[in-house]
């Protein structure tokens, strides 16, 4: 039996606690988002509980401003550490290029990858920095104000969710082109 080359160990702790921290933010996301909906008011349609973490909105506010502070840890830990191979992991103009003049498929597919890889990081650092505008609106007041009105504020947090989804989606099945399931096997412990 051939021996499994694996991701680094930074690469597969920090995507094993992305997964959790995706998960938990967006649940304790909901259960706040449940106490007055985004769209349509209290009258909203409630997310059921089994998609919400925190019973209530005091529980849902407590994981959620737990875990922002683990979130901004582990992003700044991500842009740290790719800063350093930028030039093999993040996305640039010459991807751009490559995906509508390459031949090559399997170059337009890597493109795509560090191209995918690079808007979560800008998707993943916009959640944050609405979060943190909405957590101290008036101690962050210049921060609350690079994004509208309060309401505009609230969608924009809350539409980094489902664009995240795709992207991670994306992410998930362009690994899966590239090496099948022995690459997200090298990502696994």
């Amino acid at each position: 039996m051939e021996s499994q080359h694996h991701h680094p160990l930074w690469t597969r702790t920090l995507h094993a606690c992305n997964g959790a921290l995706l998960i938990g933010m967006a649940s304790s996301g909901l259960q706040i988002y449940n106490a007055n909906p985004v769209f349509g008011g209290r009258a909203g349609e409630p997310i059921p509980s089994l998609f919400t973490l925190g019973g209530w909105l005091a529980g849902g506010r407590w994981w959620h401003f737990g875990l922002m502070g683990v979130f901004a840890f582990v992003l700044g830990s991500w842009l740290l550490l790719l800063m350093q191979w930028r030039r093999q992991r993040l996305g640039r103009g010459g991807d751009l290029e490559t995906l509508s003049a390459s031949a090559n498929a399997k170059k337009r597919n890597y493109a795509i990858h560090k191209i995918l890889y690079t808007l979560m990081l800008v998707v993943l650092s916009l959640a944050l920095l609405t979060g943190l505008a909405m957590y101290k609106p008036a101690t962050l007041w210049w921060l609350s104000g690079w994004f509208g009105s309060w309401q505009q504020l609230r969608v924009l947090h809350f539409a980094t969710v489902p664009v995240m989804g795709v992207l991670v989606l994306g992410h998930v099945l362009l690994s899966l082109k590239l090496g099948g399931l022995r690459l997200l096997r090298t990502i696994s412990w």
